[in-house]
């Protein structure tokens, strides 16, 4: 019966020591870089990118659905596939066909073929986080985990920060076909690296024959659909849209599918028996907390300068570069030789106070805030990305099974793609809805007629007289709905960062609830007063 069990839990995850661990963390950082630069590129570049293939708004938004949707189908299962084939198998030849992809889909203009090679792209994509996730577990040593775990988690705040830089360079001096191209080059390095870094692996034919493929299609696809619903929903009005609603009750459906199918099956893939733990669960909500919170640096600060401040994606990305990704190369360092000496709780609780320090500071912005008010901002939030996600990871991993690290990573996949999905959602939709409700609020103190309406547009309309006399007052009157919709834009960005502080103060009430972990080899180890005074209190310390 408890050999039954522990089967339950999910495959055991073995695997031989790197030959050259710098290899294995070479693999671990262009992986990581690749994947979230590479689906960044493709967001933020989606204007320029609508235009170099002559697509219509819905068809651009599609196209994105299609990448990053069919990552999200792949991600949970690669763990698995990595844990029965071999990293190299998996990482290897599907890195250099993501390569030849990658040079194809700009000579492309056939939107069904855009369409069909965007899904293969975003497939092969979809393999390289979770791979290198488990090249942490089953190849380096474990004194190796510590940095390339903090390489892994960095990935998305450094994407985030240097995306909109990229897109501007490539756009400007190179070519917007260069947004894909980058990967020609960057993808069979990092299958070098795999190839050098990993030891040669048999097929685990055991595992093999048990697949339960039945759980991670019905996993990987109720996912994708449900994260297509969200990415489309805030732009097709959500419930009264037929497409969002059969995507997401049809997601909602295969998961509990999923669920049950990993109730019933004799060994399957990644049962949720992983997750029953007090301080797993805990983490993985902190997980998700952490994402909607980021969204304060990766969405509010740069749309604000979009769409207040009219800068284009380059312009704001220079602040993003400059003050939220480089000083990841000092607070990086920074946060291991913490995550060395003290609590992972504690360093959490520094994390998420930056965050909510940050989000406090961006109520106080105006529409005349410009790209260096918003410094201090980014750089707290760069501290909170340091100092958040990889001891949220690291506590994640001293409370469960290194060895059932395969249906572990696939949850982290899960919380990883589908709570950067649900934020991104969450947030467009509340800055939408509120920017309504500003304009509705602000309009009904301009009633026609009134003195200070009156003179307002007295004094457009004299402004624009010199440039034609019949157009002045429609000029005048269209000039004010825009400085209603500015102030209105700014009051709906203020409640965003309201919403991310909330979101702050409440991970500090989980991270309450977390317990301490048991010993194992993520332990701190006190030093200098605090080891003298755990000597003190009769604590043995080494």
């Amino acid at each position: 019966m408890a050999e039954n069990d522990d089967a339950r839990r999910g495959p055991v995850s073995r695997g031989g020591i790197a030959p050259q661990p710098l290899f294995a963390v070479a693999a671990v950082l262009l992986g990581s870089f690749l994947t979230n630069v590479d689906s960044r590129l493709t967001t933020v570049g989606l204007p320029d990118l609508r235009g170099a293939f002559s697509l219509s708004f819905d068809e651009g938004a599609w196209l994105s659905t299609a990448g990053i949707g069919s990552q999200i189908l792949i991600a949970p299962a690669v763990p698995w596939l990595a844990t029965v084939f071999g990293l190299r198998r998996v990482l290897g030849i599907p890195s250099l066909i993501y390569a030849v992809i990658s040079l194809i889909v700009p000579l492309v203009h056939d939107y069904t073929t855009l369409i069909a090679l965007s899904v293969v792209h975003g497939l092969l994509l979809g393999t390289f986080v979770p791979a290198t996730l488990m090249i942490i577990f089953r190849n380096l040593p474990m004194r190796w985990w510590l940095p390339a775990i903090a390489l892994y988690s960095i990935r998305v705040g450094f994407a985030f920060d240097t995306s909109s830089s990229l897109v501007g360079f490539y756009v400007d001096h190179l070519g917007w076909q260069w947004v894909y191209w980058q990967s020609v080059v960057i993808a069979p390095l990092m299958g070098l690296m795999v190839y050098l870094g990993t030891p040669s692996e048999a097929v685990n034919r055991a595992l093999l024959r048990e697949a339960d493929w039945g759980g991670m299609l019905l996993l990987g696809t109720s996912v994708s659909m449900i994260y297509a619903g969200l990415d489309q929903g805030n732009r097709l009005d959500w419930l009264g849209n037929g497409t969002v609603m059969a995507l997401l009750i049809g997601g909602a459906v295969l998961f509990a599918g999923f669920l049950i199918n990993e109730s019933l099956v004799r060994q399957p893939w990644a049962h949720v028996d992983v997750l029953f733990s007090r301080n797993i669960g805990l983490g993985l909500v902190l997980i998700l907390l952490y994402t909607l919170t980021s969204l304060s640096n990766s969405s509010l600060v740069p749309n604000f300068l979009g769409t207040v401040g009219l800068l284009r994606p380059e312009q704001s990305g220079l602040l993003l570069l400059t003050w939220g990704a480089l000083p990841m190369f000092v607070l990086v360092p920074l946060s291991i030789w913490l995550l060395r000496h003290f609590d992972t709780r504690t360093v959490t609780v520094l994390g998420f106070a930056c965050f909510a320090a940050a989000n406090l500071w961006g109520t106080q912005l105006t529409h005349v805030w410009a790209r260096e008010d918003f410094i201090g901002i980014v750089v707290l939030q760069a501290i909170g990305q340091s100092l958040t996600l990889l001891p949220l990871i690291i506590t994640l991993l001293s409370n469960s099974d290194p060895s059932r690290a395969t249906s572990f990573a696939a949850y982290i996949q899960i919380m990883r793609l589908g709570g950067a999905e649900i934020g991104v959602a969450l947030m467009g939709t509340w800055l939408r809805v509120r920017e309504q409700v500003h304009s509705f609020y602000i309009g009904q103190n301009l009633a026609v007629g009134d003195v200070d309406v009156v003179l307002m547009l007295k004094r457009l309309a004299d402004h624009f007289v010199p440039h034609g006399a019949g157009s002045a007052q429609a000029r005048a009157v269209g000039t004010l709905a825009g400085l209603v919709q500015r102030e209105a834009n700014v009051l709906a960005y203020i409640d965003g960062f309201w919403l991310c502080f909330w979101l702050a103060i409440s991970a500090l009430g989980f991270i309450a609830l977390i317990t301490r972990a048991p010993p194992g080899p993520f332990t701190p180890a006190p030093f200098g007063f605090a080891k003298m005074l755990l000597r003190k209190c009769g604590v043995r310390v080494a």
